[in-house]
């Protein structure tokens, strides 16, 4: 797989975020910041920690501070997997 798509992130971060169904990731809400979404940085540190694992990638930690909101996460995520790619 050579991108993250909404509904992925999505079903990640319920399992590690522990967050229940209501949270729904959507066009509506990608601009929205992890804390208004009910997650916290562990949250988002633990689903970024499964993603580099099944991606077999590395995210950059200061990038990954600037992946405040869904629609940031997704665009790091997907450029490293982008730039993998083409290699």
């Amino acid at each position: 797989m050579d991108r993250l798509e909404l509904t992925d992130l999505t079903r990640v971060l319920r399992f590690w975020g522990g967050q229940d169904e209501g949270v729904e990731l959507n066009e509506d809400t990608l601009d929205l910041y992890w804390m208004e979404l009910g997650y916290d940085c562990l949250s988002v540190l633990q689903t970024t920690g499964y993603i580099e694992r099944k991606f077999d990638i590395l995210l950059d930690g200061e990038l990954l501070e600037a992946a405040d909101t869904p629609r940031r996460y997704l665009a790091l995520v997907n450029s490293v997997l982008g730039a993998r790619a083409a290699v």
